[in-house]
């Protein structure tokens, strides 16, 4: 039972978590001249930008022994530094 309720709240959780990384993409989707990005300008920057948050989430996702996470650990991991990042 402890399994099918830890595994519904993973599954509702991360599709919220992605929501808001993008979320903090598109504010930050501005030209040089303060105003918001559309079309491919803003689809481009909005690929690099989640990119860029994935990326470097990835690269700190190391235990105190210097080796990398893996499993649930990472999971956790990269679910709060995305968080942190967006």
């Amino acid at each position: 039972m402890k399994k099918w309720l830890l595994l519904a709240a993973l599954c509702f959780s991360i599709p919220a978590h992605a929501q808001s990384t993008e979320a903090a993409c598109q504010a930050k989707a501005v030209s040089k001249e303060g105003k918001p990005l559309a079309g491919a300008a803003k689809n481009s920057f909005m690929k690099k930008c989640l990119a860029e948050n994935k990326a470097s989430c990835e690269e700190r996702a190391v235990g105190k022994d210097g080796k990398k996470l893996a499993g649930a650990a990472k999971n956790s991991f990269m679910k709060k530094c995305e968080a942190a990042a967006g």
